[in-house]
């Protein structure tokens, strides 16, 4: 998950006596590159996780410190140190209960740290956490292709990751993601990055096959929920303009099972695209887990079209819905009710419909093996 706020702390708590001060729920944020700034400007140019740092030369009055901190959060910086005792003597209430707020993380050097040593050595930190993490990401996509040669990611893997542990998937989209160009993408990944709270080396982080993928190891279930139910609740706040669509998959223990976590995520994904559901859970989709474990597609269209085909044939000549009607038919226990309710149409012209269905598939939905081919057949297409 890159070099990180928790990251930069252990190294420079110590060796530049670096304090956190304020935005402590953005321990987990990643930081792409550090920039010595003193005014607003260098900021229009900022795509995101970068880390400020400023000797508050250009920020000695409250209001421009403030503005300093409400740009930085706009523009979904990873944090703000201030070399404080000169310019800045302390940091202004207003500055800290907004990094709080937002938890933008908030940090203090004091006026002796030499800043050039400082960011430079920080600066390679980042440059080699993030030749790590493009080595990690490799690795788990051979994991997620090629499961059955463990000598192709176990090893590269082994250094990070309790390989033996667990393992979850959850992908992430927007819904349009092959859409955008790689400038619009990769910020968007940083902006996702920034909404993911309480994780970080124990996690892996990536694009691939039209998806942001998030990989945890090691993290229960329950707390992982968490994770993710705190992001969605950030991502609101964070991407507005982008609507996030999670599918999480089961959760497998060991590395060499990471694969199936995947594609179960995929189909749950799938599911909260087609529904809009902010998060679908592979654990939770039902029957529909075996449908979507089934890889001959072939087998799952005779299934579907095969016993429905008189219906479909139907509809498609007369713009009827005698496919949807039986399905809502046998989804609602066949209660004629609750068909009308949905569908929003007279008890009557449901009861009409029913007869005409009957007719065309000649049966009276009386064999419980009938009914459960039918129902499979309209989940199936339903897919």
């Amino acid at each position: 998950m890159g070099f990180t706020i928790e990251d930069m702390l252990v190294v420079s708590q110590e060796k530049y006596q670096m304090d956190l001060v304020a935005g402590k729920n953005g321990w987990s944020n990643s930081i792409s590159w550090i920039l010595l700034l003193e005014d607003l400007t260098i900021i229009r140019h900022f795509s995101g996780k970068e880390l400020a740092v400023t000797t508050g030369l250009g920020f000695q009055e409250e209001e421009k410190l403030l503005s300093l901190a409400e740009e930085l959060n706009s523009k979904n910086a990873a944090g703000l140190v201030v070399n404080t005792g000169f310019y800045v003597k302390d940091l202004p209430e207003s500055v800290i209960s907004f990094c709080d707020r937002n938890d933008l993380p908030l940090l203090t050097v004091p006026w002796d740290v030499y800043l050039a040593d400082m960011i430079k050595d920080l600066s390679i930190r980042i440059f080699l956490q993030g030749s790590t993490d493009e080595q990690i990401t490799a690795a788990m996509i051979r994991a997620i292709e090629n499961p059955e040669e463990p000598g192709l990611y176990r090893n590269d893997l082994l250094p990070w990751f309790d390989t033996d542990g667990t393992f979850q998937v959850f992908l992430i989209s927007t819904g349009d993601l092959d859409k955008m160009d790689t400038v619009e993408r990769k910020r968007l990944t940083y902006r996702i990055q920034l909404s993911l709270t309480n994780i970080s080396h124990n996690a892996s982080f990536f694009y691939y096959d039209s998806c942001f993928v998030l990989i945890v190891n090691d993290i229960d279930e329950p707390a992982t929920l968490q994770i993710v139910e705190e992001f969605l609740d950030r991502a609101a706040k964070r991407l507005p303009d982008y609507p996030v669509y999670i599918g999480a998959g089961s959760q497998m223990t060991d590395l060499s099972s990471l694969h199936i976590s995947y594609k179960r995520a995929k189909a749950a994904s799938f599911v909260a695209l087609r529904d809009k559901k902010h998060l679908v859970r592979f654990d939770d989709m039902g029957i529909l887990r075996l449908f979507y474990s089934v890889e001959d597609h072939a087998l799952l269209s005779e299934m579907s079209t095969g016993i429905l085909k008189p219906l479909i044939d139907y509809d498609a000549e007369h713009d009827s819905e005698y496919v949807r009607t039986l399905d809502l038919y046998l989804k609602y226990d066949e209660s004629i009710q609750a068909v009308a309710s949905e569908m929003f149409t007279h008890r009557n012209t449901v009861m009409y419909r029913l007869k005409n269905i009957r007719a065309l598939l000649n049966t009276d939905f009386k064999s419980p093996d009938e009914k459960l081919a039918l129902r499979i057949a309209c989940l199936i297409r339903n897919m």
